[in-house]
């Protein structure tokens, strides 16, 4: 009966999402008059542009708008999307909608340059995404009847790194700007790297089909050339893939140039540089709102660092908010919220943000509505399942502790005392620490908040976990690895996890049809590799001595949780975290051009004694 009633209840939730989403259509066709246009750049390429006007013509209204990579489909003055904006509610409220093809994608002309760079003081015809966007909008307000001069932009992911790319040199319409989850920098945290370690499943499944160019402007019913591959154990067939080089001879042949880009430049070299828009995020005029979640698989780092830079390199009077929910990629937008992986936080998180802070921002700023109530940061906090607000983030009220490692796997706020205190162990690229555990077809997004006791269970991954807390721990803003090891190779990589270990008596959910075990669980709070020859330098790697005691520091995202009474802390340390990284072979080398027979095994020692303190840092919020 209980299995009987569970299905009921996923069937009435599936029928109510369908009903939904067929009234939002309805609406949108009864409601909206769609136009396609072609819009004019500085240098004569045009591009493809929909709209979508209210036909109540009776009142002025403000613009919102999206430029992607991803197409602005569906085709066709007489097909319309199902949704519009990121958000119904503001479909519902009454905004002119606008789509735009960027530079070089689908049916756009021109040609595609990925996270094409910021380029200062451009003259004449000189072109970037900051000059796209600002002849865009000169078009728009001045040929969409009833528009009132002002332009909002917003985005996630890709189209979040254009709504970043809007700000430099901002036309004066723009007036307000949501970055969502934005691409931000490719090689130090943002989808294809993580301080340097190449994350080779995501990339190489994003350029299989993003990757190969088109040969002129299509839509994408035209495109049939995405390279085809298989997973059923991607564990297993990117093992068995081995080396870099050999992607690709086995897949990719000469058609995805990017992955030639990214194989021919293994360090933080111009390349990368010229990609990283925070240096450009300077004199911003429109009030910016910077989105995104800590269980974001793709890009918790961007919106991290987006609002950082504007924060440091604008005026304190300057509008810029963050928002920070319990999400994964573009979780705000899309269902409630309140569940994700085997957590239930208690409330409607997403549906919360959209109805109480992404509307009001566009309300307030575009059209004149309302009060801007929102304050500096708006912060869901996990474990205690709570919004927090901040005046400054991270928030001032906190204070900085060490977490240190101690002998037979005990970690403490206490710094140890004792001589020559050590853990190793053997670490073999050949056969590599899994990123989760079970075996899956792709990359789940589930990952960054999943059970690890799979992992602790393993020979090559060192635990560390305080005694049972007496009293809750909150933290929120910056953790820090501070490793003190040695290895017998010439470059080994490190991956530290900062892990909520629940009550052996912890309850089962009710209902439970995945059947998880609470008891015991080991929620992975936040988890970062770091490719260990960047120690010292990204753009100057250097190989270990080895045998050497070496200290490796590195940040990890910020984080906001509260470790509850009766939980305890864990940190895990390991050496690889595959496939969502790719292998390093633990020989200092250009790992892009790596040999098969160039993995070795390394025995590694993390130090936990007076002098060699190996630690994490963290930031504990006061009451």
């Amino acid at each position: 009966m209980r299995k009987l009633l569970l299905l009921l209840g996923f069937a009435m939730a599936y029928t109510c999402t369908f009903a939904q989403a067929s009234q939002d259509s309805a609406y949108i066709r009864q409601n909206y008059t769609k136009m396609e246009k072609y819009i004019t750049m500085r240098d004569g390429k045009r591009l493809f542009t929909s709209i979508y006007l209210p036909k109540d013509q009776s009142k002025k209204y403000p613009i919102l708008m999206t430029r992607t990579p991803y197409n602005v489909g569906p085709y066709g003055e007489n097909e319309y999307k199902k949704t519009l904006g990121q958000n119904m509610l503001l479909a519902r409220d009454g905004f002119i909608f606008v789509y735009q093809d960027v530079r070089g994608r689908w049916m756009s002309e021109g040609d595609f340059v990925d996270v094409r760079p910021d380029i200062e003081n451009k003259k004449g015809n000189v072109t970037d995404e900051s000059s796209d966007t600002y002849d865009t909008i000169d078009w728009l307000i001045k040929n969409l009847p009833n528009n009132n001069g002002k332009v909002g932009i917003e985005g996630i992911s890709y189209p979040g790194f254009y709504s970043t790319a809007s700000l430099p040199n901002a036309h004066p319409a723009l007036k307000a700007v949501s970055p969502q989850a934005p691409v931000t920098d490719w090689f130090m945290g943002d989808d294809f790297h993580h301080n340097g370690a190449f994350f080779v499943m995501d990339a190489f499944a994003f350029y299989t089909n993003f990757g190969v160019p088109r040969p002129k402007p299509i839509t994408p019913a035209q495109f049939k050339n995405g390279i085809k591959f298989k997973e059923s154990d991607i564990y297993k067939f990117y093992l068995g893939l081995g080396a870099l080089p050999n992607y690709k001879k086995r897949y990719l042949g000469d058609s995805v140039k990017f992955w030639d880009n990214v194989m021919a430049h293994p360090n933080y070299d111009v390349f990368w540089q010229g990609m990283n828009i925070r240096p450009h995020l300077k004199n911003i005029t429109p009030a910016t709102m910077v989105v995104g979640g800590f269980f974001d698989a793709e890009d918790a780092f961007g919106a991290q660092q987006v609002f950082k830079a504007i924060e440091k390199q604008n005026p304190a009077t300057h509008p810029n908010m963050l928002v920070l929910g319990p999400w994964f990629h573009g979780g705000w937008e899309r269902g409630d919220g309140q569940f994700f992986g085997d957590q239930d936080f208690g409330a409607k998180t997403s549906e919360w943000f959209r109805e109480n802070v992404e509307l009001p921002f566009f309300k307030f700023y575009l059209k004149g509505e309302g009060e801007m109530a929102l304050p500096k940061a708006t912060i869901f906090v996990s474990g205690s399942n709570e919004w927090h607000k901040f005046n400054a983030w991270p928030p001032k009220n906190t204070i900085e502790k060490t977490l240190y490692f101690h002998a037979g796997g005990k970690l403490s706020f206490d710094a140890p005392k004792a001589a020559g205190s050590f853990d190793e162990y053997v670490s073999d690229p050949n056969s590599p620490v899994p990123y989760q555990d079970g075996i899956q077809a792709q990359r789940t997004r589930e990952y960054m908040l999943d059970d690890q006791r799979f992992a602790g269970r393993r020979p090559d991954v060192k635990v560390y976990q305080t005694d049972t807390l007496k009293e809750d721990i909150t933290l929120t803003g910056p953790v820090m690895a501070d490793l003190f090891s040695s290895t017998t190779g010439t470059d080994a990589d490190y991956v530290v996890k900062l892990i909520d270990v629940f009550p052996d008596n912890y309850p089962e959910p009710k209902p439970n049809p995945k059947k998880v075990t609470m008891a015991g669980y080991e929620m992975l709070v936040r988890g970062e590799i770091f490719r260990g020859k960047y120690r010292n330098s990204f753009e100057e790697p250097e190989p270990f001595i080895p045998g050497k005691i070496t200290e490796i520091k590195y940040h990890l995202p910020d984080v906001a949780h509260t470790f509850r009474k009766g939980h305890r802390i864990m940190i895990q340390v390991q050496n690889s975290w595959f496939p969502l990284a790719d292998r390093n072979p633990q020989k200092f080398e250009d790992i892009y051009h790596a040999k098969d027979s160039d993995f070795q095994k390394a025995t590694i020692r993390i130090y936990h004694d007076a002098q060699d303190k190996s630690s994490v840092k963290v930031t504990v919020l006061e009451n």
